[in-house]
């Protein structure tokens, strides 16, 4: 899978991909040449790996049926995954623990939740951040 580097105004590089849809049915270890890809995940009890951090960006999406598939993603133990999820009024914050999993809890999912996250390149608790999501992801 190809990628390009982009560079912002600071001057930092990331691989971006042009928005792959990558359908997954088994537990998977990202890359980052995955970088830019977007996931849909039909099968219950998946696993997804994040590399080490870095300046990157995924999306997940949940294409199951209602109730049916629990979402895990998975940091590697340096890292964190931090930010906000808002849906009707409920707000869960998190604030990046180290190897700590965000998870599309099976019993609310429904077809179309989804997360975005964004890699800092900074391992610690703040080395993913959500920066969109539907659905409910703890």
């Amino acid at each position: 899978m190809g990628y390009e580097q982009k560079t912002d105004v600071a001057g930092n590089n990331a691989p971006i991909e042009n928005n792959l849809v990558v359908g997954v049915t088994v537990n998977k270890t990202l890359t980052r040449e995955d970088s830019g890809s977007v996931f849909a995940i039909a099968t219950d009890a998946i696993a997804i790996t994040l590399p080490s951090t870095f300046l990157g960006e995924y999306t997940f999406i949940n294409t199951g049926a209602a109730g049916n598939n629990i979402i895990t993603i998975s940091p590697q133990a340096a890292d964190g995954i931090a930010g906000t999820i808002t849906l009707a009024g409920t707000v869960v914050t998190r604030v990046g623990t180290a190897d700590a999993d965000l998870v599309n809890t099976k019993a609310t999912s429904t077809k179309g939740n989804s997360v975005k996250i964004v890699g800092t390149g900074v391992a610690g608790t703040g080395a993913w951040y959500i920066v969109s999501s539907t659905g409910i992801w703890a």
